[in-house]
């Protein structure tokens, strides 16, 4: 059976996750739903991160296996018809040899937080990024990230529930930038690593915007950290601002 790798962009503001559930829609779901008009029978992807109630996609990563040889043009191009009215589109298609895999053959996962500081309502950003109105230091903010870098035990920035085996990662990259916004500011978070746990970019979002506002010293999150304590973690910030970015492979199967 060909096996096609699917680069996916979504607004997960319908969904609840990316991961199919039998009662409600999720990402998943609609992709799978959209294949089985293409052809008839069950059809299971697997992606290379499983995206929380909210948070979106620009470039979510999965593959699919086909029973029939497809042009991988004409496969996305057919996707994106029986998506629509989805907000969930195939923006790039290739086939793959049968080991590849989007979720184990992935080396490294980027996601963006955006945060922007405003007194006003957002509206043409309305639940693609949070808004928050007290000003925010970017530079204690980063001072603060930086503590985050490196091989950890991010315990403290773990949910509950994560099913991940081991809270040990390591976090190559968390870069913070920040732009004009119409009547305010807008923060972006930039994060890397090879993989990362449930919730730990927002939870790091959360906490740095305590450090921001002035309500936590920068090494305030080195304390965090090194205490190993969920109840130690500032607060969760909303998933409406989080976006799967990219996910790097050994070689890129959409270049």
């Amino acid at each position: 059976m060909p096996r096609y790798a699917l680069k996916i962009e979504y607004n997960g503001a319908p969904y609840a996750g990316w991961q199919r559930q039998a009662d409600l829609p999720s990402v998943q779901g609609a992709i799978e739903a959209a294949l089985a008009k293409l052809e008839p029978g069950p059809h299971t992807i697997a992606a290379a991160g499983r995206t929380d109630t909210g948070v979106h996609g620009l470039g979510q990563v999965a593959h699919c296996d086909m029973t029939k040889d497809w042009d991988a043009f004409r496969l996305s191009e057919a996707l994106n018809f029986h998506l629509k009215p989805e907000p969930v589109a195939v923006v790039g298609c290739a086939v793959v040899d049968d080991a590849w895999h989007a979720r184990f053959s992935a080396q490294a996962r980027h996601y963006l937080f955006r945060l922007v500081v405003r007194r006003a309502p957002l509206t043409h950003d309305a639940g693609l990024a949070w808004r928050v109105m007290q000003p925010l230091s970017l530079e204690a903010m980063q001072i603060a990230a930086n503590h985050l870098l490196g091989q950890h035990d991010f315990t403290t920035f773990r949910a509950s529930e994560c099913q991940a085996k081991s809270p040990v990662k390591t976090l190559d990259r968390l870069d913070i930038e920040e732009l004009e916004y119409p009547g305010g500011r807008e923060f972006r978070f930039h994060l890397s690593a090879r993989s990362f746990l449930h919730n730990q970019v927002r939870s790091f979002v959360g906490t740095l915007e305590r450090v921001g506002a002035g309500a936590w010293a920068p090494d305030d999150v080195k304390l965090a950290l090194e205490a190993r304590d969920r109840a130690k973690c500032g607060p969760v910030c909303p998933p409406y601002g989080l976006y799967l970015r990219a996910v790097d492979y050994p070689a890129d199967p959409f270049s």
